[in-house]
């Protein structure tokens, strides 16, 4: 019991502490921005450095999660289309529904590894990202290009996806961190650098999703987002969970991926939407729903997992 309370009390808290600050004593748009950036930039890729520099790649089953993540990304993508088209919804609320869907939160997933399965789990965690980021930003930007295009919103270019995903901060840190484990880790003197950095990551990670919740526009299409919120938190880590059983992927990989399809949709999602011409208000009324419906939900798929 003490190891769920301290993985996800301080999780749940942060989330709630970043609201009220965000609501008190730091109302200012650019200060949170700066953070998110600093975050992104800096901080979860020395997170996932740290993790994966300490590991023997050959040792982690990258090809099984990312088959697991291709045969969950597939299905949800499906259903997502499914559901948007059954509930009538525009191409720019259909994006939304994708993003709800499939994305997730990588800082809540770091946070729940790291607090129950330590050091393994992290280092899992760290190539479940990998894995996720490379797939699921060219496929969301891909998928969303084709309907924003359709719907008369803004033209991606294939070259402009690829180098978004070619400097993404998260693959080009998993890289770093690949090779400074096949290098035997990191060097004295940069190690507790790179740790002290990515120990910063998730506290401030998850106090910045917090302050970008809002409950505004939560009434609008209960629906919708009731029925996405049971895509993205029932139906996508039940399906990854099958994908990598008939995989044979073994207990620990298994449940960091299961986890990962657990968590709610990515704060950036919104900023995706709003960026790209989506449903901006449908997607941050998503994101908000699916933090609050996790309280529940995640608990309930760590124990299903321990048994």
């Amino acid at each position: 019991m003490s190891a769920w309370l301290d993985a996800f009390i301080p999780i749940f808290g942060l989330l709630a502490l970043g609201a009220a600050l965000r609501r008190t004593l730091l109302r200012e748009d650019a200060v949170w921005a700066g953070i998110e950036r600093l975050v992104f930039w800096v901080l979860l890729p020395c997170l996932i450095v740290n993790a994966l520099a300490a590991v023997d790649l050959r040792a982690l089953p990258v090809g099984g999660l990312a088959a697991a993540f291709w045969g969950a990304l597939s299905l949800g993508t499906a259903l997502s289309f499914a559901l948007a088209r059954g509930l009538r919804q525009d191409h720019a609320a259909m994006t939304s529904v994708l993003q709800g869907g499939i994305r997730f939160n990588n800082l809540m997933g770091f946070a729940i590894a790291g607090a129950i399965w330590g050091a393994p789990g992290l280092a899992l965690a760290a190539v479940a990202t990998a894995v996720a980021t490379g797939l699921i930003v060219p496929f969301v930007q891909a998928v969303a290009t084709v309907a924003f295009a359709l719907g008369g919103g803004r033209r991606v270019t294939a070259f402009g996806v690829a180098r978004q995903v070619g400097l993404n901060p998260l693959i080009l840190a998993c890289l770093i961190g690949f090779a400074a484990g096949a290098l035997g880790g990191l060097p004295p003197g940069l190690a507790p650098t790179v740790r002290g950095l990515g120990q910063a990551s998730v506290a401030l990670g998850l106090l910045c999703v917090g302050a970008a919740l809002t409950l505004k526009g939560l009434g609008d299409r209960i629906g919708v987002q009731a029925a996405t919120a049971a895509l993205k938190l029932g139906i996508m880590p039940a399906a990854t969970w099958l994908v990598a059983a008939a995989l044979g992927l073994g207990p620990l990989p298994t449940a960091v991926a299961v986890l990962f399809m657990a968590l709610p949709t990515a704060a950036t999602s919104y900023v995706m939407a709003r960026a790209m011409g989506g449903d901006a208000r449908l997607m941050a009324a998503i994101t908000t729903s699916e933090h609050i419906a996790a309280m529940v939900t995640l608990p309930v798929w760590i124990w299903v997992l321990a048994e």
